[in-house]
Formats: structure tokens, sequence, C-alpha cells
């Protein structure tokens, strides 16, 4: 079926958009197979506004009927639409049958199932080719670039054709001395065949932080010969290592019922297992739609709204990210062992704790090109289910699936650590909050597909744009840049008290009054800084950004102190 078939309606007129901060327009409203397109259609330098259908997480429809019949002259409706990235539309659309026909057109087109049908297929501007490389990094290029890695560490393409692991990549970094076969054996002993394999090698000591998918140890307690062997590899000449598990110690235990299971001491006698109970799945992603809810309320006394805050328990799951990722780095950097991270299946908490871990320890990762290296190589090339998780957002009335904003809680993690070191990292909000509206709907190809093994299926570096790459073109990264950026080699210890914790308001709040002043009022702070920086010199900036990442100076005192430069 062509998209085209979709479309009921193509276009109507007098049409009214409503959308926050503005006063009402009235326009065109056009309807194409990957956008929604609205114009007031004045002269020829009229105002549009485009909407990605993709970015549509759920419409609302009421019709308004006069004298009692449908059809009658002067009938219309109302289309609310939800988006993913917050923002809500009203389209007060003359005609009972035009408004159901938009409708239909919009749940039809902003659904689509099929990968090569989405926009990233057909989009092709002027300032980008299909024959520019595609990505930032390979496992290649990172293990040739990470000399201390060279010793003891290999890129295995025991995965090439991704028959041994369907959700890791083609080549994966292991133990030298452990073959491709011991591989394969312990890949069959992981759940999904995700054996452990390095995230991190770090660049004082080290000690190394890998990932993987729980052990397939079942009731009978089984074992295998080659997992033991590759884990001992890894700390080989150290007495100790760390296996950070992110279930409960009755989660494990229950799981081996299932055929899963933990590392038990007897086969793993040099490594510690540590339990953190993290949520996932459905539990986040309900607590995601309770907080939405919350912010998108402006009915609620400040009591109740905090109340309702308080209850969707988003907080708490960005407290106890930070907190893991805290205690990984604890391990690494001041004990100075090495550690295994998993979960369940290794595809969404192991990820975000790998991926802050090394946001705290490696100056690298905290500027724009090493952060999006991160993100590629983390999340991307290590197999995160984008198409399952962000299916839908926190607005859309379909039964969960397998939808989970895993990827929207790491960014939100990182919002925490740019807050409370706002001098740390070389980004700032706005790259944030640009990849939280992309990782939902793109015009890239970057975030589509479950694997680097169904993105080559669908020929997606063939035929669509890399994200990474266009956020790096000088004239736009640009945007991106924290202006008071002062490179530190210190590791950044964030604070998880809960008055350390705060709600992200320039995503929550994005399309409120108050995340408009906040954002104005922020532009003029860092305007004005930026200036007193300038006349203060590096000097008096890199004493303050040492004395703040070795005290956990809160980010209140260290504004105040920026304001008397």
């Amino acid at each position: 079926m062509e998209l085209s078939e979709h479309i009921k309606t193509a276009n109507v007129e007098d049409v009214t958009l409503r959308r926050p901060f503005h006063p009402a327009l009235r326009g065109t409203l056009c309807v194409t197979s990957h956008h929604l397109l609205f114009s007031d259609g004045k002269d020829e330098a009229s105002w549009q506004l485009l909407i990605l259908l993709k970015n549509i997480d759920a419409i609302e429809k009421s019709v308004e009927i006069l004298f009692g019949y449908p059809r009658a002259v002067g009938s219309s409706g109302t289309i609310t639409i939800k988006c993913k990235d917050l923002l809500v539309l009203q389209l007060e659309i003359p005609g009972m049958e035009e408004c159901l026909n938009i409708a239909s057109s919009i749940e039809a087109l902003s659904s689509l199932e099929s990968v090569t049908e989405m926009y990233p297929f057909f989009y092709r501007p002027s300032h980008l080719t299909l024959s520019s490389p595609w990505g930032l990094s390979s496992m290649e290029q990172y293990y040739k670039q990470t000399e201390r890695l060279w010793d003891r560490w290999r890129v295995s393409t025991v995965n090439s054709d991704y028959s041994v692991c369907l959700s890791y990549p083609s080549a994966v970094i292991v133990p030298r001395e452990v073959d491709d076969d011991k591989l394969i054996r312990s890949a069959r002993f992981r759940q999904g065949g995700r054996f452990p394999v390095l995230s991190y090698c770090h660049h004082r000591n080290g000690m190394v932080i890998m990932r993987s998918s729980q052990p397939l140890t079942g009731a009978n307690k089984k074992s295998c010969k080659e997992d033991e062997l590759l884990l001992q590899a890894v700390i080989d000449g150290s007495k100790l290592g760390y296996i950070i598990d992110l279930r409960s110690a009755q989660q494990a235990q229950q799981a081996r019922m299932t055929g899963g299971g933990f590392e038990s001491k007897s086969c793993y006698s040099d490594w510690k297992r540590i339990h953190r109970h993290h949520e996932r799945g459905k539990v986040v992603q309900e607590s995601l739609i309770k907080l939405v809810e919350a912010c998108s309320d402006p009915s609620h006394s400040v009591d109740r709204w905090l109340s309702k805050l308080e209850n969707s328990k988003w907080l708490s799951h960005v407290h106890s990210a930070l907190s893991t990722a805290g205690l990984v780095v604890e391990c690494v950097e001041r004990d100075g062992h090495s550690v295994l991270v998993h979960g369940s299946e290794g595809t969404d908490n192991t990820l975000l704790m790998s991926s802050l871990a090394q946001l705290i320890l490696d100056p690298a990762s905290r500027t724009v090109t090493g952060f999006l290296c991160l993100l590629e190589r983390e999340w991307i090339q290590a197999g995160h289910p984008f198409q399952q998780r962000c299916a839908h957002s926190a607005y859309s009335h379909a039964r969960l699936k397998q939808e989970c904003p895993s990827f929207l809680l790491l960014l939100d993690c990182v919002w925490q650590v740019w807050r409370q070191f706002p001098l740390a990292l070389e980004f700032s909000e706005a790259l944030l909050l640009r990849l939280a509206q992309e990782v939902y709907a793109s015009d890239y190809g970057t975030f589509l597909c479950n694997s680097e093994q169904e993105r080559c299926a669908a020929g997606v570096k063939e035929n669509t744009h890399c994200l990474f790459q266009s956020l790096l073109r000088p004239n736009i990264e640009e945007q991106y840049l924290n202006p008071l950026y002062e490179p530190t080699d210190l590791v950044i210890w964030p604070s998880v008290h809960p008055q350390s914790l705060q709600l992200w308001t320039g995503l929550f709040l994005r399309w409120t009054e108050y995340a408009q002043n906040m954002e104005e009022a922020r532009e003029e702070v860092w305007s004005i800084v930026k200036e007193h920086r300038e006349q203060a010199g590096p000097d008096r900036t890199n004493n303050m950004l040492s004395t703040h990442c070795d005290t956990l100076t809160p980010f209140e005192n260290l504004m105040d102190e920026l304001t008397i430069l």
C-alpha cells in the first residue's frame, strides 16, 4: 500500500491553530506522507509549522454538530495533537468529515512500522550526501586509538555475520588470550548471546568496565567453563573483580526458575557480586507517563503538584542510576578493580550504567565529539532496541508493549551531572534536548531499528544520513557548546542527595511559561558569565573547577561564586 493511500483529505482551508505562548492562527493545513504542514498563507513570507508525523504520539478528536445534523453547514471538529517531544497543539477544522479524515490520516501515517517507509529514507538535504561516512567510529577504530588496550586485549570479529549474538555489533573487544571458540561457548551461556565484552578501559590504572547479559544457570545451576575463563582473563594479575548485578538478590534467584540466573561464588571465586535493584520496562514507562501528566496540568496547587511529582518516582530512577554508576566508578577509580555490569537482557540498564560511569571517569567522554562517540558505542552499536523502546512516549493511548524510556533516563542523568558541574562538560543542555527529541522522531537514521544487524538488513547506512555527523558540522556544533567549559582530568563525583537532584524543567516543562522565562534568564546569565570570564582569565576559572570537582560544591554555590567575577 502506497503511503499516499493513507491520506483521505490532503488539505483543508480555514483551519485554526492553537499552540503554547502564541495567539491563534488561521490558515491552511496539509497532510503529506511524513509531515503535517500548517501555513497562515498571508503572503510569500507566510509563517509555517512543520511537524514530522512520527513525532505525534496521540491525537484526540471531538466534533461539534449543529442542529442535530452531522453534515450541517457550520459543523466543525477539533483535533488535539500530543507530540512525543511533549508539545500539545489544537487544530479547529471546519467540516466534520474533513476533521475525521485528517485524524484518520495522521493516525495511520504516524504509526508506520516498516523502517524503509520512514522519513529518514526520504530525507535528502542539500548539505549532506549519502556517500559521506556513516557514524563517528567503529570498534576497530576505537581499539586503534586506545593504546592501553593493545597488550591484553584484541578485536574479535566472531560475530561478523551476527550468528553468535543478534544484538551485538560485528566486532567486539575481548581479552587477547580468549579465542573465538571460547567466546561462542560463552555466548551460548548468556541470555541473547550477549557474552562479556569490554566497554571501557580506565586511563589511570588500566582497570576495565565489562558488560553482558545474565548467565543461563537455570534451576539446575548450570556452569560454563569458557565463560569462567573469559572473566578470569579480565582480572588476570588482579586479586578481585566486581559483578554489579542490576537486580535485587531475590530477583536474581527468581530468574533461575525461568532459565536465567547469576554467577555463583563457587565458579567465579575471584569475583564479588553486588546487587543493585533497578526498575525497567513497563514500570519506568509508566513513571514517565505519570510525570508528564503532573507537568501538563497547570491547575494543580503546589502541594498537589509536588505530590504527583513524587508519586511518579521518576527522580527515584534518576537517583538509582547515578548512585549505581557512582558505585561502578568507585570500584574502578578508588578500589582499582575491574567491573562486570549486567541485569537480565543487558540492553537497557546495563548500557545506562556503563555509559554514565564513563562520563564520570573519562574526560574525553565529556566533549561533544566524545559524548556522541560514547552514545554511538554504548547504545547504537551495543544493541539498545530503540525502535521498540521509543515506539511511544508519554501521551499514547496504545497498550504498552516493549516501550521504556531508558535513553531518556540517561539524558536526564547527564543533565543532572551538567547542572552540578557546569564547567566540566563541553556540551550544553541544548544538545541533550536535541537528542531527547531525535530519539523519538528524526530526519536521520541513527536511532532506527533495534540493532546493527537490523540496520544492515534494512540498508540504513546506505540510504539515510547520520545525526551525529550532522551535529558535528562546525556551524551546527557551535549551537551546542557550553560557554563555561574548562577541560579537567579529574573524576567528577555527582551528588545523589535528594536536594541535589532536580526536575529537568528544560524538558518536562519545556512548553510552559515557566520554561520560556527560564530559558531567557539562562541566556542572559550565560552572556554575563562569558563576559566576566573573559575579564577574569582562565586561572581563576580553573581554580574554581578544581574546587568544585574535589568537594562536590553544589551548583547554586558555584553560580554565586561566578556572579562575583
